[in-house]
């Protein structure tokens, strides 16, 4: 597998210009961003949330982690961590852990944290653990043009 097949035709229709890198699997998103040779904070991922009811993407930096606390300020209501079964079930043309911070294309909500906004180059996994996209930041503004941006997490270390 390269990309989902969702995100490749998601990103046809919106005539987004893009890269794919090949690299060392590696299994987290540090680790890609690592394995690809790419500034962390430039590597985008995304977790999938849960209000009981419907799912949503929160689309953070590598570098950072989600801190719900903040997310639920952002939001107004509670979210949890979505499930692995739940996230199998959106997200059936990833594999496990791959899933791309492009929610819109799977029908999700999506929050982005402001810290992406700083940067000029956006990365991501499109599906695997081993090909990352790679695109400018005003194209993958492009791919989630209803999302919302808050502060909702932060720096690892």
């Amino acid at each position: 597998m390269t990309i989902s097949p969702t995100l490749q035709r998601y990103m046809a229709d919106k005539g987004i210009q893009y890269d794919l890198i090949q690299h060392e699997p590696a299994m987290t998103s540090l680790g890609t961003a690592h394995a690809g040779h790419i500034p962390r904070d430039s590597m985008a991922k995304g977790v999938m949330l849960s209000d009981g009811q419907r799912y949503m993407l929160a689309v953070m930096p590598a570098s950072h982690h989600l801190r719900l606390s903040d997310l639920k300020t952002e939001l107004g209501q509670e979210m949890r961590l979505a499930s692995e079964d739940e996230i199998v079930e959106v997200f059936r043309d990833c594999d496990r852990g791959a899933i791309p911070p492009v929610g819109s294309c799977y029908g999700l909500n999506v929050i982005i944290e402001n810290d992406m906004d700083r940067q000029r180059d956006i990365y991501f996994e499109g599906g695997d653990h081993a090909t990352l996209v790679h695109m400018k930041a005003e194209d993958f503004a492009r791919l989630n043009p209803q999302a919302q941006h808050g502060s909702f997490s932060e720096p690892m270390y």
